[in-house]
């Protein structure tokens, strides 16, 4: 039977453990505080910044908002998180990338304080992930591919010495969470591939597990997958359905490649409740780092 592995539930069970954990906090005096700063009003990072505050109402995290129009200068894009970083009340924010053309982002990300990072995606953070492969990381970890391996672990899917083959060299996912398979806790044999991987279906059929990150919709076929290997679908294609006039979400792997699967991610439904949770649990974890100083 092949094993659909269901983010939207995972994530509701880590969000329960985080509201018991928020409320120690409080009966502390700390409660956790997300800040988000917005430049624009793009409609899907509108949508996003709104689920995220949704996330924090659920589960009792204070939230700080921040907007600016899209016209908004790089002076005044960093006083915002100049004012973030003191702001003792937030204890983790982000940054809703992507920022507006002629805003140099990689400035703006390392303008951060490392121990507020919610993204996990500071340099810093990112740094200490590539120094300790083994034993606790006092550190924010990257949101998605945190979220990816708590989700495979809560399906007690082990992947010491399996062959995990990831699809895109993005920083969000690809180019970090290698990081995290390949640390001695995980312990899994990671080949990255990208557009100059010239023997990608190869790659792809001998894997015990595919990490689609891409965002190229039905990229990973049914015939490049090994019988019995575990599919993450992490890429998301917005497709026009000219039948029904509407647009669809399509994910990097097509839907026929989960019959020769022993477990998949749906996309919506996978990845990306769990990224959000990780986003909580980040912001929980600096607060109860910051109680313990």
């Amino acid at each position: 039977m092949v094993v659909m592995l269901d983010g939207r539930a995972q994530a509701e069970r880590i969000k329960q453990d985080l509201k018991q954990r928020v409320e120690m906090l409080i009966s502390q005096g700390r409660q956790p505080g997300l800040g988000t700063l917005l430049v624009g009003n793009d409609p899907g990072s509108v949508k996003y910044v709104e689920g995220k505050h949704r996330d924090c109402a659920e589960v009792g995290i204070r939230s700080i908002r921040r907007q600016l129009p899209a016209d908004a200068s790089s002076e005044s894009i960093l006083e915002q998180v100049h004012l973030l970083n003191q702001d003792p009340a937030c204890t983790g924010f982000i940054v809703q990338l992507p920022l507006p053309s002629g805003i140099d982002e990689t400035a703006v990300i390392n303008s951060i304080d490392p121990s507020k990072d919610a993204d996990g995606m500071h340099p810093y953070n990112l740094g200490q992930l590539v120094l300790h492969t083994s034993g606790v990381l006092h550190s924010p970890l990257p949101c998605t591919p945190r979220g990816i391996i708590a989700l495979l672990k809560a399906y007690d899917i082990n992947l010491s010495g399996k062959h995990v083959c990831v699809l895109g060299r993005g920083l969000t996912v690809g180019r970090t969470i290698g990081l995290l398979l390949s640390s001695k806790s995980v312990n899994a044999t990671v080949t990255l591939c990208h557009t100059g991987t010239r023997d990608l279906v190869e790659q792809m059929r001998k894997a015990d597990v595919i990490i689609a990150a891409v965002g190229h919709a039905g990229l990973v076929k049914q015939t490049d997958v090994k019988p019995g290997a575990v599919l993450v679908d992490v890429g998301v294609t917005r497709v026009w359905d000219e039948v029904q006039s509407r647009w669809h979400i399509r994910g990097d792997i097509e839907p026929t490649a989960r019959e020769y699967a022993s477990a998949y991610t749906p996309n919506p439904g996978g990845v990306g409740p769990m990224t959000r949770a990780m986003l909580l649990t980040n912001v929980v974890e600096a607060a109860e780092r910051n109680l313990k100083d």
